[in-house]
């Protein structure tokens, strides 16, 4: 039977938004939904908050989840990736003689994931005969092709000069990481080798309401009107 760990992200210190992780979000801490919505799916076999915070460990106990150990200094800092976490993670639990078949990771921030997402997610998965990774994308509102930079004097540099006059319908669309969730075979993760590669995903499309990733105010200010507006 297959085993599956969930593994919510969840360091304390974040600088851009202050306590994001936890933070009050529409009248609960934003770390809530998520951990509620992978509970109710009735899919995974171990929920594990990956924090080095006491007060994020504190709250998440408050909640009816149990952190069954911390995470060290030396992955939480503002560089280290994900994919070292995750591989922490696994090993842990393999000194408790808990293994699993695939790890799932899922943000904190990752409000507007649903039960059918999940579900939808691990049938993808199942068609890739469970080969191949999955990351949850959305498709660019506008072509990348016509992207600038902008110097300091505010003068816009294109990215791709002359792009702009090739019509949007003549461009294949181009995908984003929606900062949401990935998928991996525990495998992958135990044999990646530094923060991993971008290589070998398959996408699970994400409409836009849903595709918000949450790194500023700005984006929590409108991630939040949105959700009252739907919810």
């Amino acid at each position: 039977m297959t085993k599956r760990l969930a593994i919510i992200p969840a360091r304390g210190g974040s600088k851009r938004i202050p306590d994001k992780n936890i933070r009050n979000f529409s009248g609960k801490p934003v770390i809530s939904y998520i951990l509620e919505t992978v509970k109710n799916s009735n899919m995974f076999d171990v929920i594990h908050v990956s924090t080095d915070s006491e007060i994020i460990a504190g709250l998440v106990d408050k909640l009816g989840f149990t952190v069954d150990f911390m995470r060290p200094a030396q992955l939480s800092d503002d560089y280290t990736p994900i994919m070292p976490v995750l591989k922490y993670v696994l090993e842990e639990y393999s000194k408790q003689g808990k293994i699993f078949d695939q790890v799932w990771m899922f943000m904190p921030t990752a409000v507007f994931l649903d039960i059918s997402d999940i579900i939808e997610i691990n049938k993808l998965f199942l068609q890739s005969n469970q080969k191949k990774s999955i990351l949850g994308v959305s498709e660019y509102s506008s072509p990348i092709e016509w992207a600038f930079t902008m110097e300091n004097n505010g003068e816009l540099v294109p990215l791709q000069p002359g792009k702009f006059a090739i019509r949007s319908q003549d461009l294949h669309p181009k995908y984003y990481d929606v900062g949401s969730f990935s998928l991996f075979t525990s495998t992958t993760v135990t044999s990646s080798d530094g923060a991993g590669n971008d290589n070998g995903f398959i996408g699970y499309v994400m409409p836009k309401y849903k595709a918000i990733d949450i790194d500023t105010l700005d984006d929590w200010k409108f991630s939040e009107a949105l959700y009252k507006g739907l919810f």
